[in-house]
């Protein structure tokens, strides 16, 4: 802690200004002095807490950070918890509104981190530096800053004498990265939530050649996340006396069949909307194939086209991939056991319990058994196109960077707005954090947020927030 607050004042006065001069094209957009010095101080205190599951997570110690930032701002103490569950802990915070009639606002993020060796590292994850206009650090990404941000931004506008209609939470998980457990605690707290605002999704994308902002989205779904255990048990035996009902042989049959099976591509009005407006910052080949099948779901080329790429593929249906294997108890013995893990993403509107039922059918083999072995992980259907959360979140996008593109995503992993979902609260990504492609190495090795995003992000919260608690 000492060394990392050394390395972070010699390196701030240096940077902040270069990076704030990033944002000359925007000098007409007031600027929130104390709110931006005090998101980027408790973002690097955050990162230097080791907020991992496990032994010493230090997750409480970052609710505790935040608490105090939000009772120093002008939060009731009575107003913030912290509840400790397990070895982490969650924060819920009530700023009460004036119309108690009203359901709340509620913006969601989550305070732990995934794990990063040092070693591996070119700097300590857990050593915040700022340098060349980059925060780095393990959650300088995902989503220490993010949630700095709108603690900062939320005590800007009590510091400004505004009073919202409908009362304001801001609620942060423990461990969204792992089981989620705290999530749901949340969700099921505040499921009389009028919407929420997840800041852990949605934001901006970056020219990888200028660095100039080409559009928003804003997250309006995620796949349903599903695990399927295929098993096939046979009596084993010698492996001199083999026999045509071998249990390795059959599930690699299976699997096979699995990985040669596509599920029947299909689109809501959201990802349809988000292939029609995405397609004009795609290569010709791969936008001509989003407009295809924006049109036509079922058109054969642009399927494949899309099937074709990683970062596409995922968003046309439901994906089930064979992620873990293991059979057999002897080298020289016909194996007993073999098994697989299957790991599904369904698009919204399906069941998993729909999917496994297509995995049998796939699988055609009555001695593999399929069963679901899902943990932490519930069915949840896309949030509605709500036009006053859409005309709220294109007016203050449009606040600070005008004439940038918003239009809706859908992710393809999960987030706590699954649970949201899960008791029918409307749940958005939000995040107007802008990032390339490139640099976004959340989860990865050597995180980054470039800060010239703290100036726009802090003035966009200032509208979103008001807009959307009156």
């Amino acid at each position: 802690m000492v060394a990392a607050s050394k390395t972070i004042l010699i390196e701030r006065p240096l940077m902040i200004p270069f990076a704030l001069a990033l944002l000359a094209s925007t000098a007409s957009i007031p600027a929130h002095p104390a709110a931006e010095a005090q998101a980027l101080d408790l973002a690097e205190k955050a990162i230097a807490l080791r907020s991992v599951r496990g032994p010493n997570n230090q997750t409480p110690q970052v609710a505790a950070l935040y608490k105090s930032a939000l009772v120093a701002g002008g939060f009731a103490g009575t107003e913030v918890t912290i509840t400790p569950v397990d070895d982490t802990a969650y924060l819920i915070a009530r700023w009460p509104g004036s119309d108690p009639s009203l359901k709340p606002l509620v913006i969601s993020g989550h305070m732990d981190v995934v794990e990063a060796k040092p070693a591996d590292w070119q700097r300590n994850p857990f050593t915040p530096v700022v340098e060349n206009g980059y925060l780095f650090g393990r959650g300088a990404t995902d989503m220490k800053l993010d949630g700095t941000l709108a603690i900062a931004s939320l005590i800007e506008l009590k510091r400004e004498g505004y009073v919202p209609k409908r009362d304001v939470i801001i609620e942060f998980s423990g461990d969204e990265e792992t089981t989620m457990k705290t999530g749901a605690l949340i969700a099921a707290k505040l499921a009389n939530a009028n919407l929420v605002l997840n800041i852990d999704g949605g934001g901006g994308t970056l020219d990888e050649k200028t660095g100039k902002p080409l559009y928003f989205t804003w997250q309006g779904a995620e796949k349903t996340y599903a695990d399927f255990e295929l098993s096939v048990t046979n009596p084993g035996g010698h492996s001199s006396a083999p026999r045509k009902e071998n249990a390795i042989n059959q599930l690699a049959a299976a699997l096979i069949r699995i990985g040669n099976y596509r599920f029947k591509p299909e689109v809501s009005p959201l990802t349809r909307a988000y292939f029609e407006q995405a397609a004009r910052y795609e290569e010709p080949k791969t936008a001509t194939a989003m407009r295809a099948f924006a049109r036509n779901p079922a058109d054969e080329q642009a399927i494949t086209t899309l099937a074709a790429d990683p970062s596409t593929i995922g968003r046309i249906g439901t994906t089930c991939v064979a992620t873990m294997i293991s059979g057999g108890h002897a080298e020289n013995a016909l194996p007993q056991r073999a098994s697989a893990n299957i790991n599904c993403r369904i698009f919204p509107g399906h069941k998993p319990a729909e999917v496994m039922a297509e995995l049998k059918s796939v699988v055609a083999e009555p001695k593999v058994t399929v069963r679901d072995v899902t943990e932490g992980s519930v069915p949840n259907d896309a949030s509605p196109m709500r036009p006053d959360f859409v005309a709220a979140v294109t007016k203050s996008l449009g606040s600070v960077y005008p004439g940038v593109p918003v239009f809706p995503s859908q992710a393809s992993g999960a987030s706590d707005s699954m649970w949201f979902r899960y008791h029918k609260v409307p749940s958005y990504g939000a995040s107007p954090v802008f990032i390339k492609g490139s640099e976004d190495f959340s989860h990865g090795l050597n995180e980054r947020t470039p800060i010239f995003n703290i100036r726009p992000a802090i003035d966009y919260y200032l509208v979103l927030f008001n807009e959307l608690s009156h």
